[in-house]
């Protein structure tokens, strides 16, 4: 099941933060990729991942994140960096309600393998 993080952060409204990313995965971050530019009326994923972890945070904007399994369907607003969610394997997920000039960046635990996915919503 995913779980919402609130990653490590320091510093002030004076001088900015510095966000912490760390011990959050299993294993080492073998890709990293971002997803920003989606039209606010569009979806996004629609899939989930057979072995691999990933961690999502909205660095600007927000979005949000469904996200169903065998437990059932959780959404997920993302609209702080400092908000992490931790995917796992054979959730499917769900990308939408992008605000203009959302960047979303994933990390995984896990290179690109097509044979990874799964595209059918439990």
């Amino acid at each position: 099941m995913a779980t919402l993080l609130e990653l490590e952060t320091f510093g002030t409204a004076e001088i900015g933060y510095l966000g912490v990313f760390e011990k959050i995965l299993p294993g080492d971050i073998k890709r990293a990729f971002f997803v920003y530019g989606v039209p606010s009326d569009r979806q996004r994923a629609k899939h989930g991942h057979l072995q691999s972890h990933q961690a999502l945070v909205c660095l600007n904007g927000s979005c949000r994140i469904e996200i169903t399994n065998q437990s059932g369907t959780t959404q997920y607003d993302l609209n702080s960096p400092q908000k992490c969610l931790v995917v796992e394997p054979a959730d499917w997920l769900m990308m939408d309600q992008f605000s203009k000039g959302s960047v979303l960046l994933v990390l995984s635990n896990y290179y690109y393998d097509l044979d990874d996915y799964f595209y059918e919503k439990p």
